[in-house]
């Protein structure tokens, strides 16, 4: 894990596309920009992982002897 200190406007780049900018900083946290192209998902850890739990009971038919159709 790379840790920085970054200061109000000061921003950091993950790759060529990808830019992190503090907007400000406050006595009980951060807030960041994330400037990322549309097609790249950014989300927050706890929504991630909503998703991942979802996801996973999804794959689990409570009612096994039926048939289950997904879209793609």
């Amino acid at each position: 894990m790379l840790v920085l200190s970054r200061k109000i406007g000061e921003r950091i780049w993950i790759g060529d596309n990808i830019a992190v900018t503090v907007v400000r900083i406050t006595g009980g946290g951060v807030r960041l920009g994330i400037e990322a192209p549309a097609e790249l998902p950014v989300v927050r850890e706890e929504l991630k992982t909503k998703m991942e739990q979802e996801a996973s009971t999804d794959d689990v038919d409570p009612l096994p002897n039926t048939v289950k159709f997904h879209q793609t």
